[in-house]
């Protein structure tokens, strides 16, 4: 309890150095207020740029010095006020609202075929350890791996959504323009339509890397000491795989943990943006993209926050898998 309790108090320091580090790096750009609240465009045909541009500064407070901007921005944070977003004026807490649950469907998703079908095959791959079936599935997932994502989603696009090849699945969105006339069953229909092609890019290249990490956990765990007793024993092959060794090859899996949960909440910037999914990962690429700090400012508290909690939860998990772990103790021998 006492390295929990640590562990929870350095979550304090280490947040607010990446608040302040993110804080200080947009002061470090030019100004792009003006650019924010009118776009490029608007910027070139003003004439009184410079007028406007001494008003919105007052309105958000960046005639300021920078001291009252950090502490103003830390009490923000503290009372979670995110002001409002400098392209249209939104509460920024509204537009983090209605991404979320977007891509925190698409995650759980992921995330639920991603590990339902990575761990029984990365046991399937340690128990066939060097026979051609093994060597064939791992060369096949290494291929996978190694394919970019960006390039797997334009792929597919091109070839399964454009009407010049296939045109099966849709080229962008959530639901069709007539979704609001389709029944119930229909319209959980065409929402798995449309998420076919998005939900494929995210999984295919999680299949090497968690299947080959469980195989690698999976066969260390057959080489214990405890496997060989209870084979010794008599026990069966079921027994000694599922019970006595899978559980203690999955601990290292727990350490991936610590970043499932802001992963879950982050979303992917290039696959939204290359399928116009309107998620957090999007949402970020259009407020770097438009200068909206008030938006970066809360996406990086939330996503900072969201990764410490992760990594505390990971070692809550430790403990509750293997309880001969214990940290901050030195045992005898």
């Amino acid at each position: 309890m006492g390295y929990i309790f640590k562990r929870f108090l350095l979550m304090v320091p280490t947040f607010i150095g990446i608040i302040t580090i993110t804080f200080f790096l947009t002061k470090l750009r030019p100004d792009a207020l003006t650019t924010a609240s009118m776009g490029p465009e608007g910027m070139k045909e003003s004439t009184g740029l410079d007028e406007f541009q001494k008003k919105m500064r007052a309105y958000y407070g960046l005639d300021k010095p920078l001291y009252t901007q950090y502490l103003r921005l830390w009490k923000n944070i503290l009372t979670l006020d995110f002001s409002e977003s400098r392209i249209d004026h939104r509460p920024v807490l509204t537009k983090i609202g209605e991404a979320v649950p977007i891509t925190l469907f698409f995650n759980l998703i992921t995330v639920f075929i991603v590990y339902s079908i990575s761990i029984p095959l990365g046991i399937y791959m340690a128990i066939h350890d060097n026979t051609r079936r093994e060597k064939f599935i791992a060369t096949f997932l290494y291929i996978l791996y190694a394919l970019p994502g960006f390039w797997v989603a334009l792929m597919l696009l091109k070839y399964l959504g454009s009407a010049e090849y296939l045109d099966l699945f849709p080229l962008s969105g959530l639901v069709s323009s007539y979704y609001d006339k389709l029944n119930w069953y229909q319209k959980a229909g065409d929402v798995l339509w449309h998420i076919v092609l998005p939900v494929t890019v995210m999984v295919y290249g999680s299949f090497a890397f968690l299947s080959r990490y469980m195989k690698s956990s999976f066969l260390e765990a057959l080489k214990a000491d405890y496997v060989r007793t209870a084979r010794a024993k008599g026990l069966k092959s079921r027994t000694i795989i599922y019970i006595h060794a899978l559980r203690n090859s999955v601990i290292p899996l727990v350490t991936l943990l610590g970043g499932l949960l802001p992963a879950l909440i982050g979303g992917s910037v290039i696959l939204e943006r290359i399928f116009s999914i309107p998620g957090m990962g999007k949402l970020a690429y259009d407020s770097f993209y438009a200068n909206d700090d008030t938006v970066i400012i809360a996406i990086v508290s939330i996503s900072s926050v969201l990764t410490m909690v992760g990594i505390f939860l990971s070692d809550i998990c430790y403990m509750l898998v293997d309880p001969r772990i214990r940290y901050g103790i030195t045992e005898e021998k």
